[in-house]
């Protein structure tokens, strides 16, 4: 296993260790009833630890991921591929930043709570053109061609779960499912090619 794949399991596992210990810590928190983004509310036991945890270090290790999926391009890769692996990387960035801005669950106007939920939605719009245009940068690169498919499937899986107002799961299950989905990009984004 190469250290970009130790990297996205880590983000992996430090989100769902995270999401899972501090929402079962929590009595009246429910996991299919509340965002994830509670756990770290102003006002919640531990926030920072969980912001930390479950925004902060998957964000930036996956930002790694996505910096040295860039760097190893090859050199004639066209620019979808360049200017996808960048908002790729600017997508785990904007992931990080939510837990350094963390909503206020008593007052949901609060420019706080509106600024983590503009990260939020920075995370899925850069996401989802970075993924494709890496997807369309590499498809035809040999080794490359399943993380295309993948980057396919995820974008498309985030609009469904994110964007999407047909949305038939209750919205903490659609967005457990998008941050998955995103972070088994990344593993599959760490592989080598080949």
């Amino acid at each position: 296993m190469n250290r970009s794949s130790v990297l996205a399991w880590l983000a992996m596992l430090s989100f769902v260790v995270a999401v899972t210990g501090f929402g079962l810590a929590l009595d009246d928190y429910a996991q299919l009833r509340d965002p994830v983004a509670l756990l770290g509310a102003r006002g919640m036991p531990h926030a920072w630890v969980f912001n930390l945890l479950g925004f902060v270090l998957p964000g930036l290790l996956v930002a790694i991921v996505g910096i040295r999926l860039r760097r190893e391009l090859p050199a004639a890769s066209a620019w979808p591929a360049r200017i996808g692996a960048q908002l790729c990387v600017l997508a785990a960035l904007a992931f990080a930043a939510q837990g350094l801005v963390s909503l206020d669950a008593s007052d949901l106007d609060a420019s706080r709570t509106r600024l983590h939920a503009l990260l939020a939605m920075l995370w899925w719009l850069a996401f989802v053109p970075g993924a494709l245009l890496l997807a369309l940068g590499l498809r035809q690169v040999p080794g490359r061609r399943a993380l295309a498919w993948v980057g396919v499937l995820v974008a498309l899986a985030l609009l469904w779960f994110v964007a999407s107002p047909w949305q038939p799961l209750s919205n903490a299950v659609a967005q457990r499912i998008a941050f998955v989905a995103w972070l088994g990009w990344a593993v599959v984004a760490a592989r080598r090619p080949g």
